[in-house]
């Protein structure tokens, strides 16, 4: 797929959320001044929504071990506790502040959504719900609207998905006048043995993506996420992405089938960044490379540019490696739960993208022009 791009400047990193400092960084690990897709893969990758630039010093302070912790903080999509008699309990919180911030009801029920999936990526079923607001003054009639559309959002796609908010928190302080805080939390149920890995294992393995189509919505979502809110900020909604609980319900359904087949490899949500977060991680943990062939990614709009592809943060999507010759078996378990598939490609020996200056496993940066 090629399309005219505009060239990039410093000015288009600024734009993108990218420094000085690391527009130059970029140039000196590849050798050259980046594509703009190659400049927009490095903003989402970057940006302190994806890579916690800023704030990772503060969570390594945190606790990161424990007689019962099964997968610990970073390792995997989400935590995992034994909790005895053979289950595990996978759990996690993701914060929704800018999206919240500029359409309420999608950015809270898209983090709901969002949360969800990183449980039942990992093998688990999703039994409970929680969140933490912060809100501003409620007599502004501006934070009332935030409020009623946050707490909508929150309670439609928690009770259309089928799981229930069993608990919450939520508190007013002039302090939240300009930055409201949604944080998403999901707990759930998973057997020893049924855990999935978010790994693209061996060169020459399957790449699927299935759940619904991608669209324009949410591009650029993880940079807008980092950025600071502005008084134009609203004109950022296509950021913003667009949820479906009842299309996550079968991609939900779907999951949990597959993976009784055996036919997984590994299995990782599509949230911030999209087709692009998700292929690099798993090929990350695996020490390969992935070959993306984007023209096969189901789309529900028309002339979709493949920066745009790649970076949709479309929601209810999964990207999925399988063991080779088990393809009809993954295809079979998404035709009968009504969810889109489309074979993307296989993993080569070496990445083909030029982000391998941030996976240090990988044995060298790509050759200079």
């Amino acid at each position: 797929m090629i399309s005219a791009e505009p060239l990039p400047t410093l000015e288009t990193a600024k734009s993108l959320g990218i420094s000085p400092e690391e527009f130059e960084k970029i140039q000196a690990v590849l050798g050259r001044v980046p594509n703009f897709t190659e400049l927009s893969v490095y903003s989402v990758m970057w940006s302190e929504h994806c890579s916690y630039k800023n704030s990772i010093l503060q969570l390594k302070t945190l606790p990161r071990s424990g007689g019962r912790l099964l997968v610990g903080a970073g390792e995997e999509n989400a935590g995992l506790v034994d909790i005895g008699d053979g289950l595990g309990c996978a759990f996690k919180i993701e914060s929704h502040n800018h999206p919240s911030a500029i359409e309420p009801y999608q950015g809270a029920a898209t983090g709901v959504g969002g949360i969800h999936r990183d449980i039942f990526t990992m093998g688990a079923r999703p039994i409970a719900a929680l969140n933490s607001l912060r809100f501003g003054n409620p007599d502004n009639p501006r934070m009332r609207q935030l409020i009623s559309g946050v707490v909508k959002g929150i309670g439609d796609y928690g009770n259309c998905f089928g799981v229930p908010t069993v608990g919450g928190e939520i508190y007013f302080h002039p302090s939240y006048d300009h930055d409201i805080l949604v944080n998403a939390m999901s707990a759930g149920i998973v057997k020893a043995g049924e855990t999935v890995s978010a790994t693209a294992g061996e060169p020459g393995n399957p790449v699927f993506i299935v759940g619904s189509a991608t669209g324009k919505d949410g591009i650029h979502g993880a940079t807008f996420a980092s950025a600071d809110l502005t008084e134009d900020s609203h004109q950022d909604l296509p950021a913003v992405q667009v949820g479906d609980p009842f299309q996550e319900k079968l991609l939900l359904e779907a999951s949990l089938e597959v993976i009784q087949t055996g036919a997984l490899v590994g299995m990782q949500d599509m949230g911030a960044a999209g087709i692009t977060c998700s292929t690099a991680e798993m090929s990350g943990k695996s020490g390969v490379g992935m070959r993306i062939d984007l023209d096969k990614a189901p789309q529900r709009q028309a002339n979709m540019k493949p920066w745009e592809i790649l970076l949709s943060e479309s929601q209810e999507r999964m990207l999925i490696v399988c063991k080779p010759g088990r393809e009809a078996e993954i295809i079979e378990v998404f035709k009968n739960g009504i969810c889109h598939v489309n074979a993307l490609g296989k993993p080569p020996l070496v990445a083909c993208w030029n982000i391998t200056g941030m996976v240090k496993r990988w044995p060298k940066y790509p050759p200079k022009a």
